[in-house]
């Protein structure tokens, strides 16, 4: 039995890692889950699995360095995977001390912790142990027309909350260098699916549609994000973790590149056919752009591919219907959080 310590497991990303790891492993893992609830997670999220033996809810920051090592002097983790983050790029814009102190303290907290529990004499460490920091391909800046960002990219962040991940990224890649410390960072596209805080694009566009609100595009809502259903993410991190040589660096995309704006008139068509014929295209509103918007963002996953035998399995036509009619199928859970989403 393995133990996972899934930081910011109440969150989107972090409750469908756990949902999956249930799912494929049923009571062959042990989920420590540490969670400091924030505005964007929610117990909720894991409902099904908390009454699971093999589960356990800790409410603490990443930051508390007390808290982070009880939990590895008491139990015997043997992946870290860290999510926990500030993530909302508008929020960084607008204020950025706590995306520092979440993302770029609270890894080197974690990677202190883990470091102390595992290391063994003559500074090697025990054996099956590994740290994942989950990334995102927003480090690497802004593409062109054309080209994909590679695991050899150079960073160019443009955003506090990019360069927030940029920095912890480095500090593990430090770790990896001078400390021959066990992990890995894996670098995402644009996750959607179930359990997604509605201040992101999908989400935000479902709750404004079924509210008929305005639907905010930002500048002419060409910018262009590959887009990546979340189980495949969850898949591919398991498999980094599992089967991944120490160091490697993994980007994990969908082959699914849309604009903004084809989202939108996505979501709206479907939602216009298939539930509410009052929702139309007057709902969209273009609004000023936002500061250090990157134009395009596009991930090449060959490595992943080429190494672990990663490929993503839901392609966006498919994985759209399924989230909005998750969204559709839970709107009791949109409406416990819309009132929390700043416009």
């Amino acid at each position: 039995m393995k133990t996972y310590l899934v930081t910011g497991g109440c969150g989107f990303i972090g409750s469908n890692f756990i949902h999956y790891l249930f799912k494929t492993y049923d009571n062959d893992v042990k989920v420590i889950n540490l969670d400091k609830l924030t505005y964007a997670g929610k117990e909720e999220n894991l409902k099904e699995v908390a009454g699971r033996e093999n589960y356990l809810f800790i409410k603490g920051d990443i930051c508390d360095e007390e808290c982070v090592n009880s939990i590895f002097k008491t139990h015997d983790v043997d992946y870290v995977v860290h999510f926990a983050a500030e993530s909302h790029v508008d929020r960084s814009i607008l204020s950025s001390k706590e995306f520092v102190i979440s993302n770029v303290l609270g890894t080197t907290t974690l990677l202190d912790a883990a470091r102390n529990a595992w290391l063994m004499e003559g500074d090697a460490y025990k054996e099956g142990k590994k740290y994942l920091q989950v990334s995102t391909d927003e480090v690497y800046g802004s593409l062109g027309d054309t080209g994909y960002f590679t695991e050899t990219t150079p960073l160019d962040p443009h955003s506090p909350y990019s360069a927030s991940k940029a920095s912890a990224d480095m500090i593990v890649k430090s770790y990896i260098d001078t400390h021959k410390f066990p992990a890995n960072i894996t670098r995402c596209s644009n996750n959607y699916g179930p359990y997604q805080y509605p201040e992101k694009l999908i989400p935000l566009l479902i709750q404004n549609c079924l509210a008929h609100k305005p639907l905010p595009v930002y500048g002419d809502g060409k910018n262009i994000r590959d887009w990546l259903y979340v189980e495949d993410h969850c898949r591919a991190i398991d498999l980094v973790l599992r089967d991944a040589k120490v160091g490697e660096i993994y980007n994990i995309g969908g082959h699914n590149e849309k604009t903004n704006i084809d989202i939108v008139k996505l979501v709206l068509s479907y939602l216009h056919d298939n539930y509410d014929p009052e929702i139309t295209e007057d709902l969209i509103t273009y609004v000023a752009d936002r500061k250090g918007h990157d134009r395009r963002y596009g991930i090449n996953p060959e490595k992943i591919g080429r190494d672990l035998g990663w490929r993503p399995e839901i392609m966006f036509d498919e994985g759209i219907v399924k989230t909005i009619q998750w969204y559709l199928n839970n709107q009791e859970w949109l409406l416990q959080v819309q009132k929390k989403v700043k416009m």
